[in-house]
């Protein structure tokens, strides 16, 4: 939640009103017996069709600020996103308008597609992940669950997080110099704040990326507009980096083909899109919705999420590596180069791409058959069924 101000007016079912990004999942026909909903394409969402709602349930496309939200009637916006870039949240608190988000709920899938990037480039680039260093920045909801599932590949994790760090979190914490020098590869996982001491915008910059070792690795599924773009298509271009993943671009949805080309990588801003995570951010909003209008949704959970295609994953050998197995079920739940492939064939087609994604579940959604106990203990320790 980024604000304090809670239950602004007790409205009368009859009178209240919420306007709906349409691509947030599993909302429609929840709210209709308590309210009059309109649902709207989240680069549509307008000044006009929002004048006389008393709620905003939204995601990263509808920027929620003074020019949107002025003249309105709106005291509650909900977004079903970890973050809160999208909303003057500023504004929002002098105005006495509620936001809501709905923080970590797509964390175990973007550590799905980190799962699945590292092994792609483990086989790209043949890499002993107990031979390489990963450096994690930002050790959040998603980059907790990111050191946890490296470490059971066997990487060595160092971790920086200076916020998190002076709160006394529990991890054994680098410099960011440290990082940049010693990590193999290096994976962003923080915030897009503006200013300040920990300021991240264009945190990975020119002087960043020449602190790196050569031939390293950088992932990048925080938010675009960490990195400096031109900074990285240069080291690119050079040969410092060896190769990026990149999931997040600065000028969403239209993006830099040029660093899209660059990329082993590139995704239309869906690591954090599995069913799951969606499922669990709508619920999350539909939560607090429901506390600041005294609706009868307070308990409410994801519900007919559909199950992935083959849910059922059969490992009869060991292919002579623990680590191959692991592998082939990472990728059965989620290969990660058929999203690159889908953005880079049709990268004009970003928004519809990420508007319109299909139903990919996280690990639990799989149950894996194997006769080797280790396989299947590293496979549990990843999520696994």
């Amino acid at each position: 939640m980024a604000n304090k101000t809670r239950k602004s007016k007790h409205l009368n079912y009859s009178t209240l009103k919420i306007i709906i990004d349409n691509k947030v999942p599993l909302l429609k026909g929840l709210f209709e017996p308590w309210a009059e909903v309109e649902y709207v394409q989240g680069n549509r969402i307008n000044k006009d069709n929002i004048r006389d709602a008393d709620a905003m349930i939204v995601r990263t496309r509808t920027v929620c600020n003074a020019d949107l939200l002025e003249g309105s009637s709106v005291r509650f916006i909900g977004t079903a996103t970890i973050g809160t870039d999208h909303i003057d949240t500023d504004w929002c608190n002098k105005n006495n308008i509620y936001v809501a988000s709905a923080p970590g709920c797509n964390s175990g899938s973007v550590m799905q597609y980190i799962c699945s990037a590292l092994i792609y480039f483990s086989r790209k680039y043949n890499i002993d992940p107990g031979q390489t260093k990963l450096g994690i920045i930002g050790v959040g909801n998603v980059g907790s669950k990111v050191f946890k599932m490296a470490k059971t590949l066997g990487y060595k994790v160092l971790l920086n997080d200076p916020p998190k760090e002076r709160e006394g979190a529990g991890y054994d914490f680098i410099s960011l110099d440290k990082l940049l020098n010693d990590s193999d590869i290096i994976s962003m996982h923080v915030p897009l704040t503006q200013s300040g001491k920990d300021k991240t915008r264009m945190m990975a910059d020119e002087t960043f990326f020449k602190r790196m070792k050569k031939d390293s690795l950088f992932i990048n599924t925080s938010r675009g507009q960490v990195v400096d773009e031109n900074a990285l298509v240069d080291v690119l271009l050079n040969k410092k980096l060896k190769a990026a993943a990149l999931d997040v671009w600065t000028g969403e949805p239209a993006i830099n083909t040029k660093l899209m080309n660059l990329a082993d990588i590139a995704t239309a801003h869906i690591a954090g899109y599995s069913a799951d995570g969606k499922a669990k951010g709508s619920m999350m909003v539909v939560r607090q919705v429901a506390e600041h209008f005294d609706l009868p949704l307070k308990n409410r959970e994801p519900e007919d999420i559909d199950p992935p295609e083959n849910p059922v994953i059969d490992l009869p050998d060991t292919k002579g590596s623990i680590n191959d197995s692991v592998a082939r079920a990472v990728l059965h739940s989620y290969n990660i180069e058929y999203d690159s492939n889908l953005l880079k064939n049709n990268p004009g087609d970003f928004e519809l791409l990420r508007g319109n994604y299909r139903n990919r579940r996280e690990f639990h959604a799989y149950r894996v058959k194997s006769k080797y106990a280790n396989v299947l203990t590293k496979l549990k320790q990843l999520g696994f069924s």
